[in-house]
């Protein structure tokens, strides 16, 4: 497969006072450039995941490096054959990554130690070591660290509390924590430190770095990685494939996400392309018959045919 595309993911926390004057000139530079992705800029930062030709990325690395604010900011890149975006957006948020933190943290004032994939490698195999996902319930059940701690969230903001919740089990232990490409845990690993944990240490670069790291490719990442683009996912290990991923309706074995067809749930499901027509793409039988149901649409059933797939569904045969 001809890969002639690239994908930028990078951050940046640095001071911004005018984040608004910021994005107007990211925006107008980027439709310029043709390229395409999402970026959010905040008083905190820049983190982005743009999609482009390799002179387009190329000029755009050029462009961020030569930007007073943005110089030495680190690229993680990867192949692909198409745009991993429909469109170009810039947008402002709040805080770059959202805690809503009542004592709110700066990375660049307090973070946890950066660990090299070989330091982390070695460090997650040390008995006295827990090993935290930051990332969402969902990101988890498509691809993990082996023997990583899975948080049972389903939005960043809620990690924190689920922490206090099972305190318990994570005093006293070495802290090592991940995210796709490291925007999350440099906040989250110092707000564990704030918290009063001692030995907190976080992945240098996230999962992405990790997977392609010529010295340790990936070993131990169990599954595929999640990623907020086109692609959905991405491989991390290079020496062997293990699916974690399980069919939301079956338990088999599954790497194919969806989300439920009713926009009023719009849950992230894992489901093969024979389940997702039989279960009208709906996580229940509420979302199933809700009067927007988004598959029924697409599909242009009749009310005759959903009933018969409801009926299907209850008598556990295939339609």
């Amino acid at each position: 497969m001809s890969q002639e595309y690239r994908v930028l993911l990078y951050y940046k926390y640095v001071d911004i006072e005018n984040p608004e004057e910021v994005i107007k000139e990211h925006q107008q530079f980027c439709n310029d450039l043709g390229i395409k992705g999402r970026i959010l800029i905040s008083v905190e930062g820049i983190n982005g995941t743009v999609s482009g030709t390799p002179e387009q990325t190329d000029a755009y690395i050029h462009f961020m490096n030569e930007h007073p604010l943005f110089s030495e900011t680190v690229f993680k890149v990867d192949e692909a054959s198409e745009h991993a975006f429909k469109k170009m957006r810039v947008r402002l948020r709040k805080e770059l990554v959202t805690l809503r933190l009542e004592n709110d943290v700066d990375p660049k004032v307090l973070t946890g130690k950066h660990l090299k994939p070989a330091e982390f490698f070695e460090a997650m195999q040390d008995e006295n070591t827990v090993v935290i996902d930051a990332r969402n319930d969902y990101e988890f059940d498509l691809g993990h660290f082996r023997g990583a701690v899975r948080p049972d969230i389903n939005t960043f903001k809620e990690l924190p509390q689920w922490i206090k919740d099972n305190k318990s089990a994570f005093e006293n232990k070495k802290i090592l924590t991940y995210c796709t490409g490291g925007v999350r845990c440099e906040k989250f690993s110092g707000w564990l430190l704030q918290e009063g944990f001692e030995d907190v240490s976080q992945l240098d670069g996230g999962i992405v770095t990790y997977g392609k790291d010529p010295e340790v490719q990936g070993e131990l990442w169990d599954g595929q990685l999640y990623v907020f683009d086109e692609r959905i996912s991405v491989p991390v290990n290079r020496k062997e494939n293990v699916i974690v991923g399980k069919d939301y309706f079956t338990g088999e074995p599954c790497e194919r996400y969806v989300n439920c067809a009713n926009p009023e749930c719009n849950k992230k499901i894992l489901c093969s392309e024979e389940n997702e027509h039989k279960y009208l793409r709906s996580c229940s039988h509420e979302c199933r018959v809700h009067p927007r149901n988004r598959y029924i649409a697409q599909h242009d059933l009749s009310s005759e045919q959903v009933e018969e797939r409801l009926n299907a569904i209850s008598n556990k045969i295939t339609v």
